[in-house]
């Protein structure tokens, strides 16, 4: 199932080592075949549709950060000021428009909203400025770096019974368009095992135990800064109770379920780009009816 993960196909290669590398920089930069990334503070610039990729020679001002390397291509992003970009939308917005480069985006739209909520030195609170190609800031005071941050956040489907009874549990949060379901999720809390995150959110949020827990796949998820892990879960027990906060409502759904409703247009699944249509979908066993 990893390799069916939107937003986990097409890794790059971060060649970490040539972020201080200026000489080598220099080169990629001047090079004609590098390719830069706009990003609007946090946001993302369109261009007749689709994303803003220019060629160096062609970039704003701003933050410079290096991406990587992929099929002898370099690529890198440029983190620039988001009042010259007043159309630019969040990447949530952006995500249909992905393919092939989106291991790139959520590199560099991760790297944005670090260096958007990170502004002074958790220790001295003096000035932090931008190193290794904007993978590091530095205090200017006390010299202390700062590393970017990415918050853990437990993604499952819970699954009961056998056969053509088999079910899974899927939720709905306030807010959400009419229909729309999705597995359940939350984050790591400290001194917590993934295991147990799985076990307490899906009690918390819906009143169901939950035993065998088994790990499918990651996928990064820049909203703002999390890492999606991927869990498959099976209920041993428990009454569906939700609070009307996390959840609104929740439901236990059979294939043939899932399918008429589906068809019916009265059940809407995440999108494509979400890990959780890939746990729901892989469940299903098809492509899934909407």
């Amino acid at each position: 199932m990893e390799s069916q993960i939107a937003l986990s196909q097409h890794a790059h290669d971060r060649i970490a080592h040539r972020r201080v590398d200026d000489d080598w920089l220099d080169a990629a930069w001047a090079s004609q075949q590098a390719r830069v990334l706009v990003v609007a503070g946090t946001r993302l610039p369109l261009t007749d549709g689709g994303l803003t990729w220019l060629a160096p020679a062609q970039a704003p001002a701003g933050t410079r950060v290096l991406l990587g390397e992929r099929d002898s291509v370099v690529y890198f992003a440029v983190i620039a000021d988001g009042a010259a970009y007043p159309e630019a939308v969040p990447i949530r917005f952006a995500l249909p428009l992905l393919g092939a480069e989106a291991e790139l985006v959520v590199h560099a739209v991760g790297l944005a909203e670090w260096h958007w909520s990170t502004r002074h030195c958790p220790r001295c609170g003096g000035a932090l400025h931008s190193t290794h190609q904007g993978h590091v800031l530095r205090c200017t005071a006390c010299e202390r770096e700062q590393f970017p941050r990415t918050d853990p956040a437990v993604i499952m489907l819970i699954t009961r019974g056998e056969g053509e009874a088999e079910q899974c549990l899927l939720g709905r949060r306030p807010g959400w368009p009419p229909g729309q379901h999705s597995t359940l999720a939350g984050f790591v809390e400290p001194g917590e095992s993934l295991e147990h995150a799985v076990r307490r959110e899906v009690l918390e949020e819906s009143g169901i135990t939950v035993g065998e827990v088994s790990y499918v796949g990651s996928q990064p998820w820049p909203l703002p800064a999390s890492l999606m892990l991927g869990f498959v879960g099976r209920a041993t027990g428990g009454e569906i109770a939700v609070d009307g906060e996390e959840l609104e409502s929740a439901r236990w759904f059979t294939r043939a379920e899932m399918a008429a409703e589906g068809a019916a247009g009265s059940l809407r699944f995440p999108p494509g780009v979400s890990i959780s249509r890939t746990l729901i979908q892989t469940w299903y066993g098809e492509a899934l009816p909407d």
